[in-house]
């Protein structure tokens, strides 16, 4: 399969460090404590699978505050920026490597604990993407994923799904330096509307939705998570927003029983999350 992920291994590498968490900012931490419903306590000694790395936020939160054995992989040379962040800290319990989701090169029904996050809605079949992801988790495992939701009909009448036909065809260096002149003159006007009450309107801004940013980190910071979401917003080769039942569904046809289906709020933000244990 054609590698579909090259515009990820590029903002990863030039972004390897926005999103990872520091002193001041722990969304990464309350993201998968709470996307996951798991206790750092419960994770020590366990195997667990990590689909989509990126830059290995997760991954560090994994390494630093359980004593888990983690196989972490991604399908763009995105491993490279996660090796530079988490490799001083593994501590030999860290195993990385660059795959396909649909090609990963490990044994079935092998891992204690299976997640994915910020990753299905971009591969090229949702559907199968859920069900590799269940085969690798041994019976009685649990599989999390969370996934860009479909809340209705307005959902892809926004700005990203009304430019992505263009900005698709754009090459990576373009479209990135589009984004470095035209993000503050975005930022201020996302900012007025918000202040101004109508940020039902920033929608139709082509930008990342900044109430999503950390409001702990600093002007500069902010700049830079901005172009780094907007970019993800504008580039992927796919975007495939999904229905929280639908997600559910397939779990259900390929072998796990859900436990959890729908939104899963925390100071992170909220997300759409389906949580599974493997029956067969």
């Amino acid at each position: 399969m054609q590698n579909y992920t090259q515009s990820f291994g590029l903002q990863w590498k030039k972004f390897s460090k926005t999103q990872m968490d520091d002193t001041d900012q722990k969304q990464s931490e309350t993201r998968f404590f709470a996307t996951t419903n798991w206790r750092p306590e419960e994770l020590a000694g366990k195997s667990i699978l990590e689909a989509g790395s990126g830059a290995g936020r997760f991954t560090r939160v994994i390494l630093e505050k359980t004593s888990a054995y983690l196989w972490s992989f991604d399908y763009s040379e995105a491993v490279e920026a996660n090796w530079q962040n988490n490799s001083d800290i593994a501590g030999g319990r860290l195993h990385l490597f660059q795959a396909s989701i649909y090609q990963i090169p490990l044994p079935k029904a092998s891992f204690d604990k299976v997640f994915c996050f910020g990753v299905l809605q971009h591969t090229p079949d949702f559907e199968a993407s859920v069900k590799s992801l269940i085969k690798y988790a041994k019976i009685g495992a649990e599989i999390v994923v969370d996934f860009y939701p479909i809340k209705g009909f307005w959902t892809k009448i926004h700005a990203k799904y009304l430019l992505r036909p263009l900005t698709k065809k754009m090459s990576h260096e373009t479209l990135l330096n589009i984004l470095e002149k035209n993000i503050d003159s975005l930022i201020t006007i996302f900012d007025f509307l918000v202040k101004a009450k109508l940020g039902v309107l920033t929608r139709f801004l082509p930008i990342v939705d900044l109430r999503t940013i950390p409001s702990t980190v600093d002007k500069q910071k902010r700049r830079e998570w901005a172009i780094l979401d907007t970019f993800d917003m504008f580039f992927p080769e796919y975007d495939n927003p999904q229905r929280i039942e639908d997600v559910a569904a397939m779990f259900e046809r390929n072998g796990a029983k859900v436990a959890f289906a729908g939104f899963v709020k925390s100071s992170a933000g909220t997300g759409a999350v389906v949580r599974g244990v493997r029956e067969s």
